[in-house]
Protein backbone atom coordinates (compact mmCIF):
# COMPACT_ATOMS: atom_id res chain seq x y z
CA UNK A 1 0.00 0.00 0.00
CA UNK A 2 2.94 2.25 1.05
CA UNK A 3 4.33 1.80 -2.57
CA UNK A 4 1.16 2.25 -4.14
CA UNK A 5 0.86 5.54 -2.19
CA UNK A 6 4.39 6.51 -3.05
CA UNK A 7 3.68 6.07 -6.73
CA UNK A 8 0.10 7.79 -6.76
CA UNK A 9 2.02 10.96 -4.75
CA UNK A 10 4.61 11.03 -7.72
CA UNK A 11 2.30 11.18 -10.91
CA UNK A 12 -0.07 13.89 -8.96
CA UNK A 13 3.19 15.55 -8.19
CA UNK A 14 3.15 18.95 -10.26
CA UNK A 15 6.93 18.12 -11.60
CA UNK A 16 5.56 14.81 -12.85
CA UNK A 17 2.84 16.44 -14.43
CA UNK A 18 5.10 18.90 -16.32
CA UNK A 19 7.38 16.33 -17.93
CA UNK A 20 4.41 14.65 -19.09
CA UNK A 21 3.04 17.35 -20.35
CA UNK A 22 6.47 18.07 -22.22
CA UNK A 23 6.91 14.38 -23.43
CA UNK A 24 2.92 14.15 -24.83
CA UNK A 25 3.95 17.65 -27.24
CA UNK A 26 7.01 16.13 -28.30
CA UNK A 27 5.37 13.11 -29.52
CA UNK A 28 2.54 15.09 -30.89
CA UNK A 29 4.98 17.24 -33.17
CA UNK A 30 7.31 13.97 -33.95
CA UNK A 31 3.69 11.98 -34.97
CA UNK A 32 2.77 15.41 -37.00
CA UNK A 33 6.00 16.02 -38.78
CA UNK A 34 6.12 12.31 -39.56
CA UNK A 35 2.86 11.98 -41.12
CA UNK A 36 3.30 15.41 -43.15
CA UNK A 37 6.62 13.52 -44.47
CA UNK A 38 4.64 10.31 -45.38
CA UNK A 39 1.84 12.09 -47.14
CA UNK A 40 3.76 14.59 -49.17
CA UNK A 41 6.25 10.85 -50.41
CA UNK A 42 2.89 9.07 -51.46
CA UNK A 43 1.02 12.68 -53.22
CA UNK A 44 3.65 14.26 -54.46
CA UNK A 45 4.22 14.22 -58.17
CA UNK A 46 7.50 13.35 -59.77
CA UNK A 47 10.11 15.77 -60.49
CA UNK A 48 9.29 15.62 -63.88
CA UNK A 49 5.66 16.10 -63.56
CA UNK A 50 6.39 19.33 -61.70
CA UNK A 51 8.72 20.50 -64.19
CA UNK A 52 6.09 19.86 -66.81
CA UNK A 53 3.17 21.84 -65.20
CA UNK A 54 5.63 25.12 -64.57
CA UNK A 55 4.90 28.27 -66.33
CA UNK A 56 6.93 28.47 -69.37
CA UNK A 57 8.58 31.86 -70.23
CA UNK A 58 6.99 33.52 -72.71
CA UNK A 59 9.40 33.55 -76.66
CA UNK A 60 10.16 36.70 -78.59
CA UNK A 61 7.96 36.34 -81.46
CA UNK A 62 10.99 37.09 -83.66
CA UNK A 63 13.10 34.16 -82.14
CA UNK A 64 12.08 31.24 -84.30
CA UNK A 65 13.34 27.71 -83.50
CA UNK A 66 16.76 27.26 -84.77
CA UNK A 67 17.94 23.28 -86.10
CA UNK A 68 20.79 21.83 -86.86
CA UNK A 69 22.52 25.40 -86.51
CA UNK A 70 25.77 25.85 -84.60
CA UNK A 71 24.96 26.99 -81.62
CA UNK A 72 27.19 30.15 -82.12
CA UNK A 73 24.85 30.70 -85.18
CA UNK A 74 21.89 30.23 -83.42
CA UNK A 75 22.56 32.85 -80.75
CA UNK A 76 23.54 35.58 -83.70
CA UNK A 77 20.39 34.39 -85.51
CA UNK A 78 18.48 34.81 -82.22
CA UNK A 79 19.48 38.38 -82.06
CA UNK A 80 17.30 40.14 -85.28
CA UNK A 81 14.09 39.96 -86.34
CA UNK A 82 13.08 38.25 -89.84
CA UNK A 83 12.87 40.81 -92.47
CA UNK A 84 15.98 42.99 -90.94
CA UNK A 85 19.09 43.88 -93.43
CA UNK A 86 21.95 41.43 -92.24
CA UNK A 87 25.41 43.02 -91.79
CA UNK A 88 28.01 41.95 -94.28
CA UNK A 89 29.78 39.36 -91.95
CA UNK A 90 33.04 38.00 -92.53
CA UNK A 91 31.04 34.87 -93.51
CA UNK A 92 28.82 36.26 -96.04
CA UNK A 93 31.21 38.22 -97.71
CA UNK A 94 32.96 35.06 -98.11
CA UNK A 95 30.48 32.96 -99.34
CA UNK A 96 29.64 36.14 -101.70
CA UNK A 97 33.31 35.59 -102.06
CA UNK A 98 32.78 31.98 -103.54
CA UNK A 99 30.37 32.70 -106.13
CA UNK A 100 30.23 32.74 -110.17
CA UNK A 101 28.65 35.98 -110.03
CA UNK A 102 26.65 34.66 -112.99
CA UNK A 103 23.59 32.89 -113.28
CA UNK A 104 21.93 31.94 -116.87
CA UNK A 105 24.74 33.62 -118.81
CA UNK A 106 24.20 36.77 -117.06
CA UNK A 107 26.23 38.90 -114.33
CA UNK A 108 25.06 39.15 -110.85
CA UNK A 109 25.41 41.03 -107.87
CA UNK A 110 24.61 40.61 -104.41
CA UNK A 111 22.18 43.39 -103.63
CA UNK A 112 21.04 43.00 -99.65
CA UNK A 113 21.17 40.53 -97.16
CA UNK A 114 18.24 39.87 -95.02
CA UNK A 115 17.23 37.79 -91.89
CA UNK A 116 14.44 35.24 -93.47
CA UNK A 117 12.65 32.16 -91.83
CA UNK A 118 13.56 29.22 -93.78
CA UNK A 119 12.02 25.95 -94.17
CA UNK A 120 11.95 23.20 -96.80
CA UNK A 121 9.44 21.15 -98.90
CA UNK A 122 9.68 18.15 -101.22
CA UNK A 123 7.30 17.81 -104.24
CA UNK A 124 5.26 14.68 -102.70
CA UNK A 125 2.27 14.60 -101.33
CA UNK A 126 3.28 15.24 -97.47
CA UNK A 127 3.94 19.20 -98.67
CA UNK A 128 2.14 19.92 -101.41
CA UNK A 129 -1.04 17.69 -102.31
CA UNK A 130 -3.31 18.50 -103.68
CA UNK A 131 -0.82 20.20 -106.15
CA UNK A 132 2.29 17.22 -106.26
CA UNK A 133 2.28 16.95 -110.33
CA UNK A 134 5.77 17.22 -110.39
CA UNK A 135 5.55 21.22 -111.03
CA UNK A 136 6.03 24.27 -109.84
CA UNK A 137 3.93 27.36 -109.40
CA UNK A 138 5.32 28.74 -112.64
CA UNK A 139 5.10 25.44 -114.72
CA UNK A 140 8.66 24.38 -114.05
CA UNK A 141 9.24 20.54 -113.59
CA UNK A 142 10.77 20.45 -109.93
CA UNK A 143 13.80 19.09 -111.67
CA UNK A 144 14.94 22.41 -112.67
CA UNK A 145 18.21 23.76 -111.82
CA UNK A 146 18.89 20.18 -110.66
CA UNK A 147 15.98 20.18 -108.10
CA UNK A 148 17.66 23.40 -106.13
CA UNK A 149 15.05 26.11 -106.48
CA UNK A 150 12.99 28.00 -103.58
CA UNK A 151 9.64 29.43 -103.14
CA UNK A 152 8.80 32.76 -101.74
CA UNK A 153 6.05 35.35 -101.18
CA UNK A 154 6.43 36.89 -104.69
CA UNK A 155 5.91 40.32 -103.52
CA UNK A 156 8.69 40.64 -102.42
CA UNK A 157 10.79 38.47 -104.43
CA UNK A 158 8.50 37.97 -107.80
CA UNK A 159 9.66 34.41 -109.77
CA UNK A 160 13.01 34.98 -111.41
CA UNK A 161 14.45 36.31 -107.84
CA UNK A 162 17.76 34.95 -107.44
CA UNK A 163 19.08 33.96 -103.87
CA UNK A 164 21.47 32.27 -102.22
CA UNK A 165 20.54 30.52 -98.95
CA UNK A 166 23.65 29.33 -96.12
CA UNK A 167 23.63 25.66 -96.00
CA UNK A 168 21.17 24.99 -99.38
CA UNK A 169 23.23 24.31 -102.22
CA UNK A 170 26.41 25.01 -100.65
CA UNK A 171 24.85 28.59 -100.78
CA UNK A 172 24.97 28.56 -104.43
CA UNK A 173 22.84 30.88 -106.00
CA UNK A 174 19.43 29.57 -107.24
CA UNK A 175 15.82 30.87 -108.39
CA UNK A 176 12.44 31.81 -107.23
CA UNK A 177 10.19 29.68 -108.85
CA UNK A 178 7.73 28.58 -106.51
CA UNK A 179 5.22 29.66 -104.13
CA UNK A 180 3.19 28.59 -101.42
CA UNK A 181 0.04 29.77 -99.16
CA UNK A 182 2.33 29.36 -96.12
CA UNK A 183 5.17 31.17 -97.50
CA UNK A 184 4.47 34.96 -96.87
CA UNK A 185 6.53 37.87 -95.49
CA UNK A 186 10.15 37.40 -94.96
CA UNK A 187 10.16 33.01 -95.56
CA UNK A 188 11.46 30.74 -97.91
CA UNK A 189 11.13 27.25 -98.79
CA UNK A 190 13.70 25.43 -99.90
CA UNK A 191 13.04 22.08 -102.18
CA UNK A 192 14.83 18.58 -101.33
CA UNK A 193 13.88 15.42 -103.51
CA UNK A 194 12.73 14.06 -100.47
CA UNK A 195 10.34 14.69 -97.11
CA UNK A 196 12.62 13.12 -94.89
CA UNK A 197 15.78 15.81 -96.30
CA UNK A 198 13.26 18.35 -95.66
CA UNK A 199 12.34 17.50 -92.32
CA UNK A 200 15.68 17.29 -91.55
CA UNK A 201 16.22 21.21 -92.39
CA UNK A 202 13.77 21.75 -89.90
CA UNK A 203 13.09 25.61 -89.76
CA UNK A 204 15.94 28.38 -89.68
CA UNK A 205 16.70 31.49 -89.25
CA UNK A 206 19.58 32.94 -91.73
CA UNK A 207 21.03 35.66 -93.43
CA UNK A 208 19.74 35.24 -97.14
CA UNK A 209 21.33 37.31 -100.26
CA UNK A 210 19.33 38.28 -102.34
CA UNK A 211 21.12 39.30 -105.87
CA UNK A 212 20.26 41.28 -109.05
CA UNK A 213 21.74 41.56 -112.29
CA UNK A 214 24.53 43.64 -112.99
CA UNK A 215 23.63 44.34 -116.46
CA UNK A 216 21.10 47.15 -116.29
CA UNK A 217 18.51 44.17 -117.66
CA UNK A 218 15.21 42.78 -115.90
CA UNK A 219 15.27 39.59 -114.08
CA UNK A 220 14.61 36.84 -116.70
CA UNK A 221 11.08 35.59 -117.47
CA UNK A 222 10.83 32.06 -115.57
CA UNK A 223 10.26 30.23 -118.78
CA UNK A 224 13.94 30.76 -119.61
CA UNK A 225 15.01 28.69 -116.18
CA UNK A 226 13.51 25.20 -117.77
Amino acid sequence: MRTDSATHRILRSARFQTWAKAVGAAMAVAVTVGSAIIAKEAAAPPLAVIEQTRARPSVDKHVIEVAAMPRAAAREASKHAVGETAELSEAIQQQIREQEHTFNGRPIRPARVVWMQVTAYSPGAESCAPFNDGKTATLHSVYTNAMKLVAADTSLLPFGSLVSVPGYDEARVVPVLDRGAAIKGYKLDVLFPTARQARKWGVRKLPVVIWEYADGEPIDDPRAFR
